[in-house]
């Protein structure tokens, strides 16, 4: 896997982060750890999309934030599990690792097609 997907990834887990910590912040601290991960996941998105398609690299970015943050709540915050549930994050990640296989490296400005 090559540094740009990396950085996707662990944006993507940035954006679990500040996703539950909108929803769990209750204070100072944690608010000010929500907009670090904010600003950290987004940065890594934006760093990555040097190199990688921007539709691509946001969809698996917004697939893996999606399922991290379903997950978290079913886990750690007692979120009823529901195996439907379940199956549409599994067919969400489907269609994740179905564009990032499909998608070819971006052609640079200028060069024939």
């Amino acid at each position: 896997m090559n540094r740009a997907w990396s950085l996707v990834i662990l944006g993507s887990l940035f954006e679990v982060g500040w996703v539950i910590g909108l929803k769990h912040s209750n204070d100072v601290i944690t608010w000010t750890g929500t907009i670090i991960a904010i600003i950290l996941s987004f940065a890594l998105l934006i760093k990555a999309t040097s190199k990688l398609a921007v539709g691509t690299a946001y969809a698996v970015f917004t697939g893996l934030g999606t399922t991290g943050t379903v997950l978290m709540e079913m886990l750690v915050f007692g979120e009823p599990f529901k195996i439907l549930k379940l199956l549409l994050i599994l067919i969400l990640l489907t269609g994740v690792i179905g564009l990032k296989v499909v998608t070819g490296k971006p052609q640079k400005e200028g060069s024939e097609g």
